[in-house]
């Protein structure tokens, strides 16, 4: 695969400042500068040419939307290879994601004869057999540092760590490729020479786990550790590894999704979607987002023992007071029956702080004050009246009765390429709880909660597979207390 002819960190700053001041033909010219690297690079992660596809456009338009945070334009190049790695393990790691591959066509290579076809995918075949003794990341920093030609700071920022763990990761990832190299010719040469290796080997190309137990072979075998000794080149091994090709439309849907006024929604759902960004402006890879924690609703545990102890006294406390004379336990009145003493006022509860834990009233539905009952007055004539000086506690108000609002529902649509789409839930007039009740058509989807008057909420929509030969197509959301929103796409 060539390298970056021509390109230096003059043109990447070049680029990026021309994409930061929304040149005309500034995209179309990143594109054409970038595209076919970065979709080899989506290609490899995705082993699927329309997944692929849709992580270089959506990557492509979240840059142009995210360059003003880019504080190093000479490192473009590298920033837009974070964006399209994120991209591409948010889609890896979609838990809707269909399971049916279709990789992409091979760029075409010069009119080879059937022997030097045959030679190169015996090259192919020795290069897997190699790769497979490495772990994915090791894999992913050889393929950028050889393949892509990218130095151990782009690697860094890519997968945002530091300079120092990219060093060792690519010179990790280098030591285990050459152990795996040896072990993959002696796999493929050494059957006559070491029983053992017969014995490993069974298939052609190597998998993960025999390549790693060849290579523990080898360093404990006499036989296999002098023949291992045999060095290929790696960059020029893993050169040989097929190149997947730009699908042909891919630059006009790009380049449309950017600049039709019509499509300002899909380029703010994909911006959102790259987000976040640090503070120097590079994404934040998906494995290191924490996801957000709701607040907890129950008193700590470290509470407990405190608030039990509080609970004791309480009783106590009441438990005396109970048995004290004139301690309001029971009162005697002037025919000398105890009469059970009535507290002076009620006690009201208190709603939750969180408002969405409360179901919404009815129409019509108040809540009723408890009525205050006041003590009999005593008849007892040598008792002397003794004037109260305590104040009457005003009446406790009603609360105002919650007006449930309207849910209003708005559809989306997917442009060609992309297999997702956001519904957008407002809360019109009052509070609203809702949730998905269904879909219709080849789509999903899932979602509720609690509205406050005038708040909204995002629903995305996944929509299946496409056939061979279908064009498009359309569904529906429904959505309860009300309503229903539709869904359309274009394959």
């Amino acid at each position: 695969m060539a390298g970056w002819p021509g390109i230096s960190d003059v043109d990447d700053r070049r680029l990026a400042e021309a994409l930061r001041r929304g040149d005309t033909g500034a995209l179309t010219e990143v594109y054409d500068t970038y595209a076919p690297h970065l979709y080899e690079y989506c290609h490899g992660l995705l082993r699927d040419q329309a997944e692929a596809a849709g992580a270089l456009r959506d990557s492509l338009i979240a840059a142009q939307e995210h360059i003003g945070k880019l504080r190093e334009p000479e490192r473009f190049r590298s920033w837009l290879y974070a964006i399209v790695r994120s991209a591409c393990l948010r889609r890896r790691d979609d838990p809707e994601r269909p399971a049916t591959r279709q990789e992409a066509p091979e760029l075409e290579e010069p009119a080879l004869s059937e022997q030097d076809r045959a030679k190169l995918e015996e090259q192919r075949l020795l290069a897997h057999s190699a790769l497979a003794g490495l772990t994915g990341k090791q894999r992913e920093a050889i393929d950028l540092s050889v393949r892509h030609e990218l130095d151990a700071e782009d690697i860094a920022g890519i997968f945002a760590i530091t300079t120092p763990q990219a060093n060792k990761l690519l010179g990790d990832a280098r030591a285990d490729l050459t152990k795996s190299l040896a072990a993959a010719i002696i796999a493929r040469t050494g059957h006559d020479d070491c029983p053992s290796v017969a014995a490993l080997v069974d298939t052609w190309p190597l998998n993960p786990e025999v390549c790693r137990k060849l290579v523990r072979h080898i360093e404990a075998c006499p036989t296999c550790g002098e023949r291992r000794s045999r060095r290929v080149s790696m960059n020029r091994l893993l050169q040989v590894l097929p190149v997947a090709a730009l699908p042909a439309d891919l630059r006009l849907d790009i380049i449309t999704v950017a600049t039709a006024p019509d499509r300002n929604e899909t380029r703010m759902t994909i911006a959102r979607r790259a987000e976040p960004f640090d503070s120097r402006g590079w994404p934040t890879p998906p494995e290191q987002v924490r996801p957000v924690t709701p607040p907890r609703r129950n008193p700590p545990v470290r509470l407990w023992p405190a608030l039990t102890a509080a609970a004791c006294v309480l009783l106590i406390i009441g438990g005396v007071m109970l048995f004290l004379p004139g301690s309001g336990g029971k009162e005697e009145t002037s025919n000398g029956q105890a009469q059970a003493a009535v507290p002076s006022d009620s006690v009201s509860i208190e709603p939750s702080a969180d408002a969405s834990d409360l179901p919404l009233p009815t129409d019509g539905a108040t809540a009723t004050p408890s009525k205050t009952v006041s003590a009999s007055p005593s008849t007892s004539k040598s008792a002397k009246p003794t004037p109260s000086t305590s104040r009457p506690r005003p009446p406790a108000t009603q609360p105002r009765p919650v007006t449930p609002g309207r849910l209003v529902v708005s559809g989306c649509r997917m442009s060609s390429g992309d297999r997702t789409c956001v519904i957008t839930v407002s809360a019109s007039g009052g509070p609203v709880s809702w949730r998905v009740t269904g879909t219709s058509g080849n789509i999903s989807a899932s979602g509720g909660g609690t509205l406050a008057a005038g708040q909204s909420s995002g629903v995305q929509v996944t929509r299946g597979s496409c056939g061979l030969l279908q064009t498009g197509g359309s569904g529906s959301v429904s959505f309860s207390p009300n309503g229903s929103a539709g869904v359309s796409w274009r394959c």
